[in-house]
């Protein structure tokens, strides 16, 4: 076994919907550790200039250096889109984003060539799938919308309410009209209220998670560069963030569909520069 198998892995997002890609890590990498970065202090990433979102994402990917992992997670779609490009020429650390696992397989699901994609304002803004979409299949159509109200409504966890409902109907009601038969859930927020996406668009339209494929994407890697955990035990995750919002540890469990044990609070910039602080 590679020699670094047994380091970490590490996650970052801006806030807590990343914890969704880490409850697939867990389900699918039971044994692997991971740490998790929340930046906290500045969500949301989705109304920041490009320039911002990508010293935030360097940041992020060097404290989670210094945990020694051995591959970076960009649990974020927005980061994903607009930084990890940039990142990719940067870095030696092996580094998934959510967008490309989730285009892939919304290519692979679609039926006829007809693909819906929801996220934050950001990400739509971007275009991320749409460029990501049109490299695997020049054929396939786009219908974008960006769907900023479902991340309150998720933190707040209103799943299953009648105001989301209410809500995805607004934002999804012409997507009929496009014909799609697949929809991507652009947001790692998304998939907690996936079963009201999914009666509101309809059987016939097939909801592709970002998260879950993007847990599928690291096994891939982990697999290839023979950096796969042997150890025989289940793996423990540890979550730091930037500052601590109400009800974080409430809210990041309904995400994480498990106890946390501990939630640590770091100052980014004094980790960073006096290599303290965590």
């Amino acid at each position: 076994m590679n020699g670094d198998a047994r380091k970490p892995i590490g996650v970052f997002d801006s806030g807590i919907g990343g914890l969704t890609v880490v409850h697939d890590l867990v389900t699918r990498l039971p044994n692997e550790e991971i740490v998790y970065l929340g930046d906290t202090a500045r969500l949301p990433y989705g109304t920041k200039s490009p320039e911002t979102v990508l010293r935030f994402s360097r940041e992020n990917l060097a404290f989670l250096k210094r945990r020694n992992v051995k591959i970076i997670v960009v649990a974020c779609n927005t980061a994903s889109s607009v930084a990890l490009p940039k990142l990719l020429e940067e870095e030696h650390v092996p580094l998934v984003g959510v967008l490309l696992p989730g285009a892939r397989a919304a290519a692979r699901a679609t039926r006829t060539k007809r693909i819906g994609v929801i996220g934050t304002t950001a990400t739509i803004r971007s275009g991320g799938y749409e460029d990501a979409l049109y490299a695997l299949d020049p054929a396939i159509k786009i219908w974008s919308r960006a769907c900023p109200l479902f991340v309150p409504l998720v933190e707040e966890g209103w799943h299953e309410d009648e105001i989301t409902r209410l809500t995805a109907e607004r934002y999804l009601e012409s997507l009929a009209g496009f014909r799609a038969d697949t929809l991507v859930l652009g947001c790692t927020h998304y998939p907690l209220i996936r079963n009201v996406i999914a009666e509101v668009v309809g059987e016939n339209v097939t909801l592709v998670d970002s998260a879950h494929e993007t847990a599928a994407e690291v096994e891939r890697v982990l697999e290839k560069r023979d950096l796969r955990n042997d150890l025989d035990r289940p793996g423990g995750i540890t979550v730091y963030v930037t500052d601590i919002p109400y009800l974080f540890k409430e809210v990041g469990e309904r995400f994480l569909r498990r106890e946390m044990d501990r939630v640590e609070r770091i100052d980014l910039e004094t980790v960073l520069v006096n290599g303290s602080g965590a």
